[in-house]
């Protein structure tokens, strides 16, 4: 006897194999055991199988549950004040500079406990949860020394823990060159690869770093890949997000699950991506908080069939953002995905980014129970509405969350 069945539904199970638009399934049915997937398809094939619990879901959508593939949730205080500054006329790069930025919430992280940490999160993370995340990724950044950027990671794994959510925890080991070392970039890079990456092993996931002008060479990041290597882990890669210093293809040669930002990424670092399977992870939430006017080359990444994630980049400076679903809208309405492309993007390809595409990401038989319910006549609406709220229920591990 099966543990629940979900019937009277249409299901967006974003398989591929599935020809028909969103891997549609009308008037569908889940059959679910054990936290897992055991059979979808039309409800005439499963009528009178035997559950513990039959839901009919009155003609509602479900989705496999949003995956939030790039998110930064975890730190100390914000930083309301760039955005003034922003408003104002100063650039990224000339808020970096002037001693803001990413360097400006490593203050108020190093000075917070784990439990604090926890805390200042768990809202926000609650908030991507009722968008319809049950999958987040939650990186670490903002310690730039060992001590703290070990305590972040530890804080993604007890919010992981403590809500019903799946976190997965990367340590991005280079995302800006602490104040003391300005005039020792050797010793940090060496700190990295000989302190932070055999501490991270075990709790990161994967290892991160920021491959730009205000960031990180690409030979320095190449030395951060091959000590990531060395230790086991999984490598991405912030890129191309204000200038192409061949980040793209340097991904690629390490087989990185993903290449993040890419508004500046050339053909020869897309056509790398996609012989290499490295999935291009969009961000529209930076894009717009940034005002930038250079989007990333979709017509190429689609040219090259190169897979588009889609996430929302939350973090404290530039994509303050917590709506999953306007992430959707943003990604059609500014870089002009179709629906069917974005919702790709936070479900089967946001999987594909962090290396679970055979866990999650579509509803299939045998993959975990991680939905969503949604009150539309269409999934186009998920991408339609401009912010819409979160979806009547969420089901992760095959549990009402």
């Amino acid at each position: 006897m099966w543990d629940r069945l979900l019937t009277d539904c249409n299901i967006a199970t974003m398989d591929p194999a599935i020809d028909a638009p969103f891997g549609a399934i009308e008037d569908g049915a889940i059959a679910i055991q054990d936290g897992r997937i055991l059979r979808v398809g039309r409800r005439v094939e499963l009528a009178g199988s035997r559950a513990k619990v039959i839901e009919p879901l009155g003609g509602a959508w479900v989705t496999p549950g949003l995956v939030d593939c790039h998110t930064h949730l975890v730190f100390g205080g914000n930083r309301a004040h760039e955005y003034e500054m922003r408003l104002e006329g100063a650039s990224y790069e000339e808020i970096a500079k002037a001693g803001g930025g990413i360097v400006s919430s490593v203050k108020a992280t190093r000075a917070a406990s784990l439990d604090e940490l926890v805390d200042q999160a768990r809202p926000r993370l609650q908030a991507l949860m009722r968008g319809g995340a049950t999958t987040v990724e939650i990186k670490s950044g903002y310690g730039l020394e060992t001590e703290t950027e070990i305590r972040m990671l530890r804080a993604a794994r007890l919010l992981g823990e403590s809500e019903k959510v799946r976190v997965v925890p990367t340590l991005l080991a280079l995302h800006a060159l602490p104040p003391d070392y300005r005039d020792k970039r050797d010793e940090f890079i060496r700190l990295v690869i000989e302190e932070m990456i055999p501490a991270a092993k075990g709790i990161a996931e994967a290892v991160d770093a920021f491959c730009e002008r205000i960031g990180f060479s690409a030979d320095e990041v190449r030395a951060l890949f091959e000590a990531a290597k060395r230790s086991g882990l999984r490598v991405k890669l912030h890129a191309e997000q204000l200038s192409n210093l061949g980040g793209a293809a340097l991904a690629a040669q390490y087989k990185a699950l993903s290449a993040d930002h890419l508004e500046h990424v050339d053909e020869a670092g897309v056509a790398a991506m996609a012989r290499v399977g490295t999935v291009a992870v969009l961000l529209p939430g930076a894009f717009y908080a940034l005002r930038e006017t250079k989007m990333p080359p979709v017509d190429l990444l689609r040219r090259h069939k190169v897979p588009m994630a889609v996430a929302t980049d939350c973090n404290p400076g530039t994509s303050p953002a917590l709506s999953p679903t306007l992430m959707l809208n943003m990604a059609c309405t500014l870089f002009r995905l179709t629906p069917e492309e974005a919702l790709a993007g936070m479900t089967r390809e946001g999987a594909r980014a962090l290396g679970l595409q055979d866990e999650i990401g579509t509803i299939a038989a045998g993959k975990a129970a991680d939905l969503c319910v949604w009150r539309v006549n269409r999934p186009a609406e998920l991408c339609y509405w401009i912010g819409m709220p979160g979806p009547e229920r969420r089901i992760v591990a095959g549990l009402d969350a």
